[in-house]
C-alpha cells in the first residue's frame, strides 16, 4: 500500500479534549501533524463522521491552549483519526514551532507549509 501523507507526524501526548455537539470526550493526543491528529480514549462514543468536532489542548510545559476544528476520519474502539479543517493563526504558529522543533528539517517544514497554502486556495 503506497503511504499517502503529505506531513510530517510528530508523537506529541498530551491530554486534549474534544466536543461534538452535546458529547465531550477526555482524550490524549497520540501523534499529530498540520494537517490531522490521532487521538487516543478510553471511552469511545459513537462519533457522527459528518460533523466536525472541535479539540483544545494546552501544550506541555507551558500555559498555550491550542484550538481547532476537524473533521473525523475514522475512529475504532480507542483512537479517532483527524483531519484539521480550521486552526486560528495564533494555534497553526504555536502548532508549526512544535512540528519544527521535532521535524528538525526545514526544507520539509516549509514545503508542508507551501502544500496547505496551496490547499486553501484550492478549497477557496
Amino acid at each position: 500500500m503506497a503511504e499517502r501523507r503529505r506531513f510530517s507526524r510528530i508523537i506529541y501526548q498530551v491530554p486534549a479534549r474534544l466536543v461534538q455537539g452535546d458529547l465531550v470526550l477526555d482524550t490524549t493526543i497520540q501523534d499529530l501533524s498540520l494537517h490531522g491528529l490521532l487521538l487516543r480514549t478510553d471511552s469511545i462514543h459513537t462519533l457522527n463522521n459528518d460533523d466536525l468536532v472541535l479539540v483544545y489542548f494546552t501544550l506541555s510545559d507551558s500555559d498555550i491552549d491550542i484550538s481547532l476544528e476537524a473533521a473525523v476520519v475514522g475512529f475504532d474502539q480507542q483512537t479517532i483519526r483527524l483531519k484539521i479543517n480550521h486552526i486560528d493563526i495564533e494555534s497553526i504558529s504555536h502548532l508549526k514551532r512544535l512540528v519544527e522543533l521535532n521535524v528538525g528539517d526545514d526544507a520539509l517544514l516549509h514545503r508542508e507549509i507551501e502544500f496547505l497554502s496551496d490547499l486553501g486556495e484550492l478549497e477557496d
